[in-house]
């Protein structure tokens, strides 16, 4: 009874190790093509160029700062949105990825023909390292 047992955990623990490391991680993408894959989760990389904060913020959430990748907002292709609660915390979060190469992980969403991506959480932004 004892070696039933045991087969039965493993094979149990074989078939969630088999899921768990089939777990699919998004596919990365360029900023450039991130309108092919609105609805989609993946991990948009590209170097913000221009950041925009609105004069007013939302309640519990702060002020939406909005990175724009590759291209300014005028002829923008791909932008994301973080949160900084606290006007210090805004002017942190905007040095922390301005000018430099980032990947976004989460959704595609698009709206009036603009293609972005909600940044609640700061883990979904990583600065890009460059591949040798």
């Amino acid at each position: 009874m004892t070696i039933m047992r045991i087969l039965i955990l493993a094979s149990c623990v074989t078939a969630l190790a088999a899921y768990a490391l089939a777990q699919n991680t998004p596919p990365r993408i360029a900023a450039s093509d991130a309108k092919n894959h609105v609805g989609q989760g993946a991990i948009v990389c590209g170097k913000v160029v221009e950041t925009k904060t609105p004069k007013y913020g939302l309640a519990g959430h702060g002020k939406p700062i909005s990175f724009y990748m590759d291209q300014p907002e005028a002829s923008s292709v791909f932008y994301f949105v973080a949160f900084g609660s606290k006007p210090e915390e805004q002017q942190e979060v905007v040095a922390a990825y301005d000018g430099k190469r980032v990947c976004v992980t989460g959704e595609i969403n698009q709206v009036s023909g603009k293609t972005f991506m909600m940044a609640s959480d700061r883990s979904q932004i990583k600065l890009d390292t460059p591949t040798k």
